[in-house]
């Protein structure tokens, strides 16, 4: 306990108060002036300061000031001669835990005010910590991140330093988490943050900006070619096996590096050049680390322009639904049904395939806007058809996005009963990619699909790796083929047995085998000849506007 009291009888009263009420684990240390307050707090700190207001040289609550400056962790309580109500709030509002007027002071009171004011600053502090760490690895959090890079570009514009800023994500996390449950997913990220903050010098910032992103703040480097360095130290350490009690992990990580020549630009531009960059390098693929330059410049600033136009694409509904036919490869192919596939008719691009902005929408979570879109359009259209043609069906694809959303299957029902159309109209499409990376919540999302009333159908198939015991497990009608299997057929006759064996495991699950980009009779008579259910690709037809492709029924 530091005492500050240039009143010796008080000093002594406050002493012997205290001692009455601790009796075991009490330091005591009085000192009657600021200075001296001030030096043993630099040299010893304390667990609490009593601390009297009228000491000689000061004025009003400039002590407590001072004291908050040189400890402010430490909790302070006010002796004061005087009630005044006035500076009892102001001492408060200035960081005092209490305010105690001498006179009424007496032992149980000081040390109930004590305890407290140490049991709420403890509180306060703790608080405060959490407020700007992360909880998992209890590195500094995005908050705090940002607040450091902002006051290093601060010096960087008065002092003339330099500022790297590098972004850093874990390549393929999800399929960590998917494959070995988030409490693996958890441990490899605390033990992969111990790595990176052992890395660093004291002056530096390693922060969890949130999942699997770090960010990184240098200062005072001589020029890239240090950052550099660094990027490929924290590379080769973060690629080294992470283990576990019962495993080891391996994990790669993709870094982009942005180095400040312009201190005036704010920091979420700083922060959204190094990870233009990463996202640079995790498309490039032969390094880990890209340094962002003009560019890497451009590329982002045509991926956020991209994803702006793509939210107003939704709100303008510049989104149009084309038709590709499905043809059963019994005698004359007939169209038994269509796929429903997005463009964007962009105002000044032009028409937009969907490879160029579904990604974007997947990251942004457009995509279940976008799907609910196309599921509705979809849905209307297939009922206009079937008033013609009643066996006709229609299929949607659903993106992982999707099957993770916990509305879509009210949004099904709800899309379904505006339509007016039979469930038994629609098949949604699971690309078998999304199956293998996440097949528990699949199963279960698609099992609670299928008890609407839709077909379902696996997606590129062959991409993946989806086990026996889960596809039996999922109550899917068709496998849908993979172009790739599809394009062998053209060459050599033996080239047609993995297609075969698919063909058949999808028989002998009782499952429809429909092929993909089917583009020459040559694989069309193949198809035929292993017995494939049905087809679809340019060879029937391309992906149609609503229009053109109805003509496709009427031949």
């Amino acid at each position: 306990m530091l005492l500050v009291e240039n009143d010796p009888r008080d000093a002594i009263l406050v002493r012997e108060m205290l001692g009455a009420t601790w009796t075991e684990g009490l330091v005591f240390t009085h000192v009657e002036r600021l200075g001296e307050a001030i030096q043993e707090l630099v040299d010893h700190s304390a667990s609490c300061v009593l601390l009297d207001l009228t000491l000689p040289g000061v004025h009003g609550l400039e002590a407590l000031a001072h004291v908050r400056t040189a400890a402010p962790d430490v909790p302070i309580v006010v002796l004061s001669l005087y009630s005044d109500e006035e500076t009892a709030i102001a001492a408060l509002q200035a960081g005092a835990q209490d305010y105690l007027i001498k006179p009424e002071v007496h032992p149980a009171l000081l040390r109930r005010a004590v305890r407290y004011a140490i049991e709420r600053n403890r509180s306060e502090v703790q608080l405060a910590y959490q407020a700007l760490h992360d909880p998992l690895t209890g590195l500094p959090n995005r908050a705090l991140f940002l607040d450091r890079l902002g006051v290093a570009l601060d010096r960087s514009r008065r002092n003339g330093t330099s500022v790297g800023v590098m972004f850093l994500d874990v390549d393929n996390f999800k399929l960590v988490n998917d494959a070995l449950g988030h409490a693996v997913g958890d441990r490899v990220l605390v033990a992969l943050a111990g790595r990176l903050r052992a890395m660093l010098r004291p002056m530096d910032t390693v922060a969890r900006f949130g999942g699997d992103e770090f960010t990184f703040l240098f200062e005072d480097l001589t020029d890239e070619r240090e950052v550099v360095l660094i990027a490929e130290r924290i590379s080769r350490a973060a690629g080294l096996p992470v283990k576990l009690e019962d495993r080891e992990v391996d994990v790669t990580v993709s870094i982009g590096i942005a180095m400040v020549a312009d201190p005036s630009i704010p920091r979420e531009t700083v922060i959204r050049e190094a990870d233009a960059a990463m996202y640079r390098a995790k498309e490039l693929g032969r390094s880990r680390y890209e340094l962002f330059d003009e560019a890497s410049r451009l590329r982002a600033m045509e991926r956020l322009e991209l994803e702006t136009a793509l939210r107003h694409a939704v709100e303008r509904s510049e989104l149009r639904v084309h038709y590709q036919p499905k043809v059963a490869l019994t005698g004359t192919q007939e169209v038994i049904g269509f796929e429903a596939l997005v463009r964007w008719e962009h105002p000044e691009r032009g028409l937009i395939e969907p490879a160029d902005f579904i990604p974007l929408a997947e990251e942004t979570g457009l995509v279940l806007a976008i799907g609910e879109f196309v599921l509705d359009q979809a849905l209307r259209q297939i009922g206009r058809w079937r008033l013609s043609k009643p066996d006709i069906t229609m299929s949607v694809n659903l993106s992982s996005r999707q099957l993770e959303d916990a509305g879509l299957v009210p949004m099904l029902r709800s899309a379904i009963h505006a339509s007016g159309t039979e469930p038994s109209a629609l098949c949604l499409e699971v690309s078998e990619n999304a199956v293998t990376h996440n097949a528990e919540l699949v199963v279960g999302v698609i099992q609670a699909l299928k008890a609407v009333g839709v077909s379902l159908a696996i997606d590129d198939f062959g991409t993946g790796y989806t086990s026996l015991s889960s596809l039996k497990a999922m109550p899917v009608d068709v496998i849908k083929i993979h172009q790739s299997f599809v394009s062998e057929l053209d060459s050599e006759p033996s080239d047609s047995g993995l297609m075969a064996a698919v063909v058949e495991l999808a028989h002998a699950l009782g499952l429809r085998a429909v092929a993909e980009g089917v583009e020459t009779s040559a694989q069309l008579a193949a198809l035929q000849a292993l017995g494939c259910d049905g087809a679809q690709g340019y060879l029937f037809g391309r992906p149609l506007p609503a229009e053109e492709a109805e003509a496709l029924l009427l031949v």
